[in-house]
């Protein structure tokens, strides 16, 4: 199973490149649009950059995360720092709210006493925060995988895409109508469209962080798997969870069949783990083997499974 991890690694390798490139490029457009929303008394524009910043700090979480996975698991910490990731993106999703209550204060306000706004230097602006931001969300896209905290960082830099597009539609709006109201309306659509991206992103974090069962393993699928073999007349007390968001664990009681010798339980509990591996993803597999069904009724797991073979 050695070739799993030898992936993962690489893995975490291109996350960590993906991370890098996307906070050089959004780290040097957040001064541009900082610098242009003062110089065009642009709402949109600051919002926009707001956002920005918000990115440059969720991408400076994300490499912090990433650089805590690699650690070594320790006495103190037995798998190592691996939720770090989640912890991460968790923290991607905060500041990514703090911001929207900002630009939403300010879209309100500026709504209720409007400005005149450039249009033309907006614009432009706008369109080179879109390259930015939509290449930005391709890097991040292609190295994600299933982390949450690379979701976390591809969220920030999508909203961002999307937030600039906003701001080049109320810069047309300005340049053409005259409609200067349409700045602090899209610094609004801006802050709904992130509200939204970040509502999957808590919930999914926070599912990490109760243990739930990952979304994508089907808890039955594999306790029937399990019971399928021969050798097994019985499957209980099986809990499935995420290390970090990427990494599935899982905890089961094997009941075998009679008579089945020390040897041969530690073959079949071997066959089992590179089954859970090659079919369901789980590297991290816990299995109690028993030779009669423990009579402890205190445990919260699913209904046993039995093999009827």
């Amino acid at each position: 199973m050695g070739s799993g991890h030898d992936h993962g690694g690489e893995s975490r390798l291109l996350q960590r490149k993906a991370l890098w490139t996307a906070l050089i490029l959004n780290a040097s457009y957040f001064v541009v649009e900082l610098i242009g929303g003062i110089a065009f008394n642009s709402l949109a524009l600051l919002a926009d950059a707001g956002h920005m910043l918000s990115d440059v700090a969720g991408l400076i979480i994300a490499l912090v995360a990433q650089a805590l996975i690699a650690r070594p698991a320790s006495d103190r910490y037995t798998f190592g720092l691996q939720r770090a990731e989640v912890l991460g993106a968790l923290a991607n999703a905060v500041t990514l709210l703090a911001v929207v209550g900002w630009i939403f204060f300010a879209g309100i306000r500026r709504l209720m006493d409007p400005e005149p706004v450039q249009g033309g230097a907006l614009l432009v602006v706008a369109i080179v925060g879109l390259i930015v931001n939509a290449g930005s969300a391709v890097i991040i896209l292609r190295a994600r995988g299933r982390s949450l905290n690379m979701q976390g960082a591809f969220v920030h830099m999508a909203s961002d895409a999307l937030g600039s597009v906003a701001v080049v539609v109320a810069a047309i709006a300005v340049m053409g109508w005259g409609a200067t109201w349409v700045d602090p309306v899209a610094s609004l659509v801006i802050g709904v469209l992130i509200v939204g991206a970040t509502w999957r992103l808590l919930r999914d974090t926070v599912h990490v962080l109760m243990e739930g069962t990952p979304r994508d393993l089907d808890i039955e699928g594999i306790q029937a798997s399990m019971a399928g073999d021969g050798a097994i007349s019985e499957v209980h007390h099986i809990h499935v969870w995420n290390l970090a968001s990427d990494t599935p664990a899982l905890s089961a009681h094997v009941v075998l069949n009679q008579g089945t010798s020390l040897h041969e339980a530690q073959t079949h509990g071997a066959r089992i783990k590179e089954s859970l591996h090659d079919r369901f993803g789980i590297d991290h597999a816990t299995l109690e083997l028993e030779c009669h069904p423990c009579d402890d009724g205190s445990d919260a797991s699913p209904e046993p499974t039995t093999n009827r073979q």
